[in-house]
């Protein structure tokens, strides 16, 4: 049976090189037993896989070291890919997902042997199933984190703590004043002056 699903590399050791997708499991990886072999240092031995539900394929990270990302996104779960999918292992290989028709035209390896045959021309993908909300599937994208080495500014914190302080105890100074009668006292000389001691 001709394969329905192939994988383009557009960005890594390989540019151009086409994978066919045949079988209901395969992993990819940088292990030579891997049915798509990836031989780079940021493909993990076995980074991903693919299994082949519903007349998809469905794709999951295997635990990777550099992660898999489809579309952008890093998965944390598996998730169905539509053709036009674009798979990224790590931060330098790009992998582009698309459906085939039945016609033969360029030459493509094999995901299961490895050796070059007639490829499928591209086609739409089936229609019957809608794509998955990428809500369900990724994780949220990392927060921008300080550069290593760049220390916080704590004066303004502790200005503002000072200032804080500062008006609380002239507040309480003035309850104390008021409630013990001691501003003529204490201040007579100012008060006589306004008339308000005598």
């Amino acid at each position: 049976m001709a394969p329905l699903y192939q994988l383009v590399m557009r960005s890594g050791p390989t540019p151009g090189a086409t994978f066919s997708l045949e079988g209901d499991q395969l992993v990819i990886g940088r292990d030579s037993s891997s049915a798509i072999a990836i031989n780079d240092a940021e493909i993990s031995r076995k980074h991903a896989r693919l299994n082949f539900q519903g007349g998809k394929y469905v794709i999951e990270d295997l635990g990777s070291t550099n992660g898999t990302f489809v579309n952008g996104q890093r998965l944390v779960s598996a998730v169905v890919l539509k053709s036009g999918d674009v798979i990224s292992l790590g931060e330098q290989i790009v992998l582009m997902y698309e459906a085939l028709a039945a016609d033969a035209g360029e030459t493509v390896m094999s995901a299961r042997k490895g050796a070059p045959r007639p490829a499928p021309a591209v086609a739409a993908a089936p229609a019957s199933m809608p794509p998955p909300s990428p809500q369900q599937y990724y994780a949220p994208p990392p927060t921008a984190a300080a550069p290593a080495g760049t220390r916080m500014n704590n004066l303004p914190i502790f200005i503002g703590a000072g200032v804080l302080l500062l008006l609380c105890v002239c507040i309480a100074l003035g309850f104390y004043i008021d409630n013990n009668f001691l501003w003529c006292p204490l201040f007579g000389p100012f008060f006589r002056v306004v008339g308000y001691c005598r």
